[in-house]
C-alpha cells in the first residue's frame, strides 16, 4: 500500500478528489486482535461467573432452583436495558472509549457483586438484580469488538487478515468459552477453599488491567474518525460539505439517527431477522453455556466438581468451534455456516438429554458437540452482521442485536423456569434449549446477503 499510516484527512476536498483511509501497521493490527480477545475474554468470565456460580450462591441465599431461575430472569431483563443502550452510545462516542467503558463496566460490576449481602432476603435479591444487570456494559463488549475489528481489517496492510476477515476475528470472538473455561477452572479450585465472593474479586484485577492497556495502545479506527467529522459538520449545518468529504472516500453518508437507520428499508429485513434468531438462539445459550453447571447437576446427576470438570473440558472443544466456524464462514459463506451450526447444536443436545446418554464419556461428546455448534457460529454471525451495517449505524445495529439475546434469556429463562417446575430441568432444558436453538438455524434462513453499501465500504478503504 502506498498510503503511510496517519490521521484521517479530513479538510475540505477539492473538486472530485478521491482518498484512501490510512492504514493500520501489521502490529498495531495485532494488538488490536490481541487486545479484543482480552477484553471479550474477561467480560465473558465475569458474565460466566455468575452462572457457573450460582448452585453455590443458591445454597448462600437461601433459594430453590425455580428461585435461582428466576433471579437469573430478573438480571436478563436488566441487562436488556443497558444492552438497548450501548449501542448508540459507541456510535458517537467511539470504538476504542466503547472498548474501555464495557470492560471498566465490567470491573466496577465484578468488584461490587462480591460485597452484596446474602442474609436481607427480598433486599439482596433486589441488590443482586440491579448490579448484575449492568453486567450488560461486558455482554455488549462483543459489539463493540465486532464494530471496531470489522473496521480495522478493512484498512490493515496484513493482508491475511484482509482477505480473511471472518476467521482471524473467530479468534477473538472464541473468548466466550475462554471466559467461562476460566471461570469453571477457578471456581473449581477456589470455590471450596474461598467461596464464590473471592472469585468475583478475581475478575476486577484483569478488566482494571486490559482498560489501562487499550487506553494506552489502541487508537480508533479511521472509518469512525471521518464518520464523527461527518456527524460535527451536519450538525453544524454544513451539510454539502459534509456529504463532499464523505464522497471523497467513496463511502455513503446518512444524517438518520442510528436506532432510525437499522429500521430503514435496506437493513430493516436483516434486523428483524436477526433479532429473532438470537432471541431463540439464546434460549439454548442461557441454559446450556450460562447454567451448565446447573443443567449438568439436575438433568444429567453429575456431581457439581465433576460439573466443573466437565465443562472445563466442553468450553475447550467450543473454543475451536468459533475458528472452525469462522474458516468455513469465509469459505462457504457466513450465512450458510449459521444456519448448518445451530440446526446440529439443537439435534446434539437433543440426543445428551436422552436417557441413552448417561456415561461421564457420552455427556462431553454430546454435550461439547452441540457447544461446539452453537457457540461456534457467533464468529461468523457477529462479523456478518457488522457487514450488513453502514460505519454510521454499525455499533448501533449490533449492539441492538445483541441485547436482543436478554429478552430471549428472559422469555427461555421463564419457559425453563416453567417446565422446570413442573417436569424437571431435563425436560426444560429438551423443549426449550435445545429446540430453541434449532429454530434459530431455520430462522437464519431468511437472513438477506450483505446489502451492496457495506461491500462499496470495505472497497472504499482499500
Amino acid at each position: 500500500m502506498s498510503i503511510k499510516e496517519a490521521g484521517v484527512d479530513l479538510s475540505t476536498p477539492t473538486g472530485n478528489e478521491q482518498r484512501q483511509f490510512p492504514v493500520f501497521s501489521k502490529k498495531k493490527t495485532s494488538t488490536a486482535t490481541i487486545l479484543a480477545l482480552c477484553a471479550w475474554t474477561v467480560a465473558v468470565f465475569d458474565y460466566g461467573l455468575f452462572g457457573t456460580l450460582l448452585p453455590a450462591m443458591q445454597s448462600e441465599f437461601g433459594w430453590t432452583a425455580p428461585e435461582a431461575y428466576a433471579i437469573n430472569t430478573w438480571i436478563a431483563v436488566g441487562t436488556a436495558i443497558v444492552c438497548f443502550g450501548i449501542g448508540p452510545v459507541i456510535d458517537r462516542l467511539g470504538r476504542r472509549k466503547g472498548m474501555m467503558l464495557t470492560v471498566g463496566g465490567t470491573a466496577v460490576v465484578s468488584g461490587v457483586t462480591a460485597f452484596i449481602p446474602a442474609g436481607l432476603g427480598a433486599l439482596s435479591n433486589s441488590l443482586l438484580v440491579v448490579v448484575r444487570s449492568f453486567g450488560g456494559l461486558g455482554f455488549s463488549e462483543q459489539a463493540v469488538n465486532a464494530t471496531y475489528m470489522n473496521e480495522v481489517y478493512q484498512v490493515t496492510e496484513d493482508e491475511r487478515k484482509r482477505k480473511r476477515p471472518g476467521f482471524h476475528y473467530s479468534f477473538i470472538q472464541g473468548g466466550w468459552p475462554l471466559g467461562f473455561l476460566l471461570a469453571s477452572a477457578l471456581a473449581l479450585v477456589f470455590l471450596p477453599i474461598l467461596g464464590w465472593r473471592a472469585l468475583y474479586l478475581m475478575a476486577t484485577l484483569p478488566a482494571v488491567i486490559i482498560v489501562l492497556l487499550i487506553s494506552k495502545k489502541l487508537k480508533e479506527t479511521p472509518q469512525f474518525e471521518l464518520h464523527h467529522k461527518l456527524t460535527e459538520l451536519e450538525k453544524g449545518g454544513k451539510t454539502e460539505e459534509a456529504h463532499a468529504l464523505a464522497r471523497a472516500y467513496g463511502v455513503e453518508h446518512s444524517s438518520t439517527a442510528p436506532l432510525k437507520r437499522i429500521w430503514e428499508p435496506e437493513f430493516r429485513r436483516n434486523t428483524i431477522v436477526f433479532s429473532l434468531a438470537w432471541i431463540l438462539n439464546f434460549f439454548g445459550i442461557a441454559i446450556f453455556s450460562v447454567l451448565g453447571t446447573s443443567v449438568l447437576a439436575n438433568a444429567k446427576d453429575v456431581q457439581l466438581s465433576d460439573a466443573f470438570w466437565m465443562l472445563i473440558v466442553i468450553n475447550l472443544l467450543a473454543y475451536f468451534g468459533y475458528v472452525f466456524h469462522g474458516w468455513v464462514g469465509d469459505k462457504f459463506g457466513r450465512k450458510r455456516t449459521i444456519i448448518v451450526g445451530w440446526i446440529i447444536s439443537g439435534l446434539s443436545f437433543a440426543v445428551m438429554l436422552s436417557p441413552l446418554v448417561s456415561s461421564p464419556f457420552l455427556i462431553i461428546v454430546t454435550y461439547g458437540t452441540g457447544l461446539f455448534f452453537l457457540v461456534g457460529p457467533y464468529a461468523a454471525i457477529q462479523y456478518f452482521m457488522a457487514e450488513c451495517y453502514p460505519v454510521s449505524c454499525r455499533a448501533t445495529g449490533l449492539a441492538f442485536i445483541g441485547a436482543m439475546s436478554q429478552p430471549g434469556t428472559i422469555i427461555g429463562g421463564a419457559l425453563f423456569t416453567i417446565v422446570a417446575t413442573q417436569s424437571g430441568t431435563g425436560a426444560a432444558a429438551l423443549w426449550v434449549g435445545a429446540v430453541g436453538t434449532l429454530l434459530s438455524g431455520v430462522l437464519m434462513i431468511a437472513a438477506r446477503p450483505v446489502p451492496a453499501v457495506a461491500l462499496e465500504e470495505a472497497h472504499a478503504a482499500l
